[in-house]
């Protein structure tokens, strides 16, 4: 079994050995401790064992933005940062992008293993047919102003979706649970697409569920005045594999706000509204935006030499290079770069791709980013494949949400299910005033 590196950011389980342990001596006390080791960690709670006196609180672990510090065990998503693997489940996401669909690979994250035909057509049923919103949300949606970001109104729906169903509140209910991930994963392109509808000042789209899980996402943001949308396949599929790519990733930032608030036991909706929440932000759902804008600035092929020079004198950032796991090539960014050039075909080549092209060229072979491991990830791409399919970059976290919807309801039903995940609480190292004597307001200067 493949053992990773300490850049992995995850580790697979293999037998613990006996010897397997960590002697650690405090040249405060010269006390000896061996600590055990299981998985490639030790548990920090066995670093309150090392104390100065009997009255310390003990040894802690100070790790701020969690980069080395495992706050679970998962069996969802393995990825070696720096050998370039990102698997679902086992499965390598060039594969699954190859030969699967969004709802297919949505099952395999969920369920553990890949879905036989009857299964599929079992689920995918239940999750198309929770694709209908209750009308009242229509009226909410309506009530956001013309201008609002489609992001803010996909947070503002979910959260809303736990007053309209109150029993998603029995989260260790196994069916309640299933409910609500069907009705999350079909809502949730309802949403995106009711709240991209609105702001453009068109009429809500019904869902179609006729159509695959893609298609009727097109069918609800793109129809007009025909009678049945048909949506051009080569967008349907590329979305698909989109969608499949973003499905999940470890624990990273949004992840870890569903496994964060899920942990209180709040329900599933109030979980997901707070991982979009954090998904929102521009250093994670935003990242493809940036990209953009940055391509944008840079103008035209001939620009680049120069626009390189200053990111390489510290005058601007390099977008949509670099990754916080990955040390290689993001995996997900070269299946993206080839469904780019299948939705140019038929929309018409990207002005922007000619810059991008050259970018990532130059980046590729200049010993600044080579000896730095800068290499394209999974937003180089993207925002290149929204833009040309006519999405406003307002849609692009949007677009980003729908797909992790999958990988955010398995993590929390994941941490529901561990007996050894507890409400999340971690600790702070105080470094402000002792206790100090209260002076009236008369007196203070």
């Amino acid at each position: 079994m493949e053992k990773p590196s300490s850049a992995a950011g995850s580790a697979e389980v293999r037998p613990v050995q006996q010897q397997d342990s960590l002697t650690v001596v405090d040249n405060r006390t010269g006390k000896r401790y061996e600590l055990p080791i299981q998985n490639g960690c030790i548990r920090t709670n066995d670093l309150r064992k090392i104390k100065v006196n009997d009255d310390d609180f003990g040894l802690m672990s100070y790790d701020p933005a969690f980069l080395n510090t495992a706050s679970c065990i998962s069996k969802i998503t393995f990825i070696d940062g720096d050998r370039g693997i990102l698997r679902y489940r086992g499965y390598p996401i060039e594969v699954l992008a190859e030969k699967s669909t969004f709802l297919e690979t949505a099952y395999l994250i969920t369920h553990g293993e890949l879905p036989n035909r009857s299964q599929l057509s079992d689920w995918a049923f239940h999750v198309t047919h929770h694709t209908f919103l209750h009308e009242s949300i229509k009226k909410f949606l309506d009530g956001f102003h013309y201008d609002a970001h489609p992001m803010s109104m996909l947070i503002s729906t979910v959260a809303a979706l736990s007053t309209f169903y109150p029993e998603s509140k029995d989260i260790f209910n196994a069916e309640s649970r299933k409910k609500q991930t069907y009705r999350l994963l079909g809502k949730m392109p309802t949403i995106a697409a009711f709240s991209y509808r609105h702001s453009l000042g068109l009429p809500f789209v019904y869902p179609d569920n006729e159509l695959s899980y893609t298609g009727n996402f097109l069918n609800m943001l793109f129809k007009t005045t025909e009678i049945k949308y048909r949506p051009n396949p080569a967008l349907e599929r590329a979305l698909d594999i989109l969608f499949i790519l973003h499905a999940d990733h470890e624990q990273n930032c949004s992840t870890s706000a569903m496994r964060g608030v899920g942990s209180s036991h709040a329900d599933p909706y109030c979980a997901t509204a707070a991982a979009a929440a954090a998904l929102y932000g521009p250093l994670h759902g935003g990242a493809n935006e940036a990209v953009l804008r940055m391509l944008m600035e840079i103008g035209s092929v001939q620009k680049v030499t120069e626009y390189i020079k200053r990111v390489k004198a510290g005058e601007g950032k390099l977008m949509g290079f670099g990754h916080r796991v990955y040390k290689n090539y993001d995996p997900r960014a070269k299946i993206i770069k080839r469904a780019a050039y299948e939705v140019f075909d038929v929309m018409g080549r990207n002005p922007l791709l000619d810059i991008a092209l050259e970018v990532e060229r130059i980046a590729l072979e200049d010993e600044y980013f080579v000896s730095r491991r800068l290499y394209p990830n999974v937003d180089f791409y993207s925002g290149l494949i929204y833009q040309s399919m006519g999405l406003p970059m307002t849609m692009f976290p949007v677009l980003f949400a729908i797909g992790r919807t999958a990988g955010w309801i398995a993590q929390w039903e994941e941490m529901l299910l561990d007996p050894e995940q507890k409400i999340a609480r971690p600790r702070q190292v105080y470094l402000g005033y002792g206790q100090r004597d209260y002076v009236s307001l008369d007196e203070r200067i």
